[in-house]
């Protein structure tokens, strides 16, 4: 083997009689040599490198989130990786590594700081290498990168600083995500995770903007990027500042929005002739759904100009509990979008594959994020900052190993 940067060279050997306990584990640390991560990593960390350490912080956290992307779920589990130094050089102890978690959430801002800005510089670093398969190869008004916008729930099972009782009757933490969406063949990257109070608002304004601005920085899509990007959220982005934060940014968007009380006596107005067939997210026509335009009928005063309102209805499938808001037997939603282009079905459908983020945080909770394992909130941000290198190196292995492959998913 020979050392390049902080990790050894490995290299295959044909003897018949070799055996890697953690052979998967090579690709995730090609994958952050290929990003350059732990050297950007070292010197965003460097003001907390103490004098003579032999561990740098840059490949501590690095040594984090490759223990978290096989599996781990705290600090101690780097022992699995430890146990496997020809493939990872010398791992830091459980003391140093709660030592260093200890510094960086103590000074949780300039820490958070310092970690995304080694991420944005490796991110880009993927995306040049990934060429034709990057998220923002080719992108336009009508093939926009996507970034969605969600929040999750994130239990407590002992006291943790800033833990609360959650509005779904639970106790823990309300962490709002962004993912940058790499569509049906790919996964996605957690571009931002905010740490937040399990008591924190679902539609805090002042929180989306902020997920907003960082994410569009982290997708180096600049401050304002225009229609060639989109900005998806479900209806807790619904509010008068969220949409002004999102015309203020000049991006598209597609935002969850709440009907008014009088919806049956508007609906009641509608033809039969307005609604067209509603897709499945194949594209497909959907059986028992439709689609139609409410924008003329609602009083949008105080919205954005140029916003639209399409309106979902479907039938309930067997089974399903009913509605008190139900109309007509169906069950109406609706989102809000400026989108100026495409017919309605082909919007609506682009709106429901927002469902792809709910898949991007269940892999995040797979990967570190179902348990936060300390008991500061400054170190489980930094926690979260871990889960999000990992998810990263997650989605950047597949696109810069197998793009076309089905192994991406």
């Amino acid at each position: 083997m020979k050392t390049t940067g902080s990790y050894p060279r490995v290299h295959v050997d044909a003897a018949p009689t070799t055996a890697v306990g953690q052979a998967g584990g090579v690709l995730l640390v090609e994958t952050i040599r290929a990003a350059g991560l732990d050297r950007e990593l070292s010197k965003a960390l460097a003001r907390w490198a103490k004098p003579l350490a032999i561990h740098d912080p840059g490949k501590i956290l690095c040594d984090l989130a490759v223990s978290v992307a096989l599996g781990g779920d705290c600090l101690s589990d780097l022992a699995e990786i430890r146990a496997e130094p020809g493939l990872y050089g010398q791992v830091a102890s459980d003391p140093t590594v709660s030592r260093l978690i200890g510094l960086l959430g103590a000074d949780a801002d300039v820490a958070e700081k310092a970690i995304s800005n080694a991420r944005r510089t490796a991110r880009r670093q993927v995306w040049r290498l990934a060429g034709e398969h990057a998220p923002d190869a080719r992108i336009s008004a009508a093939d926009p990168l996507i970034i969605d916008v969600d929040a999750t729930l994130v239990t407590a099972h002992s006291e943790k600083e800033e833990a609360a009782p959650t509005f779904k009757k639970g106790y823990g933490h309300h962490p709002l995500c962004a993912f940058i969406d790499h569509g049906a063949q790919g996964s996605g990257e957690a571009a931002v995770i905010m740490l937040r109070p399990g008591n924190a608002g679902s539609n805090t304004a002042a929180d989306h903007q902020t997920v907003i601005r960082a994410a569009l920085d982290q997708a180096g899509a600049g401050g304002r990027p225009g229609r060639k990007v989109l900005i998806r959220i479900d209806g807790a982005g619904s509010t008068h500042q969220t949409l002004a934060e999102l015309v203020r940014r000049r991006v598209s968007y597609s935002v969850g929005f709440t009907l008014p009380a009088d919806t049956p006596q508007l609906y009641a107005t509608v033809p039969e002739s307005v609604w067209i067939p509603a897709y499945n997210s194949d594209g497909e026509i959907r059986a028992g759904a439709d689609v139609a335009e409410f924008t003329n009928l609602l009083d949008l005063t105080g919205w954005p100009a140029g916003m639209r309102v399409i309106v979902r209805r479907e039938r309930p499938h067997p089974g399903a509990q009913l509605r008190f808001d139900n109309v007509d037997g169906y069950r109406l939603t609706a989102f809000a979008t400026n989108a100026t282009r495409g017919q309605l079905a082909d919007l609506e459908v682009r709106h429901r594959r927002r469902a792809r983020c709910e898949d991007r945080i269940r892999n995040a909770k797979d990967t570190g994020l179902v348990n936060l394992p300390l008991h500061g909130f400054g170190a489980n941000r930094i926690w979260c900052q871990i889960v999000a290198i990992a998810t990263d190196l997650i989605a950047w292995m597949g696109l810069l190993a197998h793009p076309e492959s089905e192994a991406r998913r």
